[in-house]
């Protein structure tokens, strides 16, 4: 396990900063996810749902939704002394898809929060990072009402590789965040080690 507590006496140590995307589709809680373990405000553009935008925007099962997220959600949690992860959150709609590009620059892996209510809204999610090999984990956000399916047969909805990391979580709740980060993280180094085996092989 990589995240255990420094032991006493020796100096502190500059912290490795890793970047984290928590992206998927249009009202499946990545602003919520990213303010709920942000140790700092989080920052978070986001801006009221308007006429004009109703041809464009399904709010099929999210009708109580009044704002989206235009560009980013931005947060930061300390795991452990020497571990910060930045959280970016992705703009959920379509037509900020071309945030995407800018955000995963630098990126150790990704989130992918599903709704199993509107399962097929993260499908663009989980192919933007295969086709960029970015490693990511799929979180699916338990919300009140939403029908619960065994884990298997998400992964087999989602067509996802055997080795893709796929975890329940709530979305408001800290501690099951942070499992949820701890995963991707513990993901993405898995993947990058045997990346370096593969070279060196």
């Amino acid at each position: 396990m990589i995240f255990g507590r420094s032991e006493r006496g020796k100096p502190p140590v500059e912290p490795v900063t890793l970047k984290i995307l928590v992206a998927g589709g249009f009202g499946v809680g990545k602003t919520t996810l990213v303010g709920a373990v942000s140790e700092i405000r989080p920052l978070r553009t986001e801006e009221l749902l308007t006429e004009a935008g109703r041809p464009v925007d399904d709010l099929s099962g999210v009708e109580a939704k009044h704002t989206t997220t235009v560009a980013m959600d931005f947060g930061r949690i300390t795991l452990r002394e020497d571990l910060v992860l930045y959280l970016f959150g992705t703009p959920g709609q379509e037509r900020f898809w071309f945030m995407w590009d800018e955000l995963s620059e630098g990126a150790l892996g990704a989130v992918v929060l599903a709704d199993t209510r509107r399962l097929q809204d993260c499908f663009a999610a989980v192919d933007y990072f295969e086709r960029r090999a970015i490693p990511f984990l799929v979180g699916v956000n338990r919300f009140d009402g939403a029908p619960r399916y065994p884990v298997e047969d998400v992964r087999q909805a989602l067509d996802l590789d055997d080795h893709v990391p796929l975890l329940l979580c709530d979305a408001r709740d800290r501690e099951s965040v942070k499992e949820v980060l701890i995963g991707v993280v513990e993901h993405a180094m898995r993947q990058g080690a045997q990346r370096r085996e593969a070279v060196t092989t």
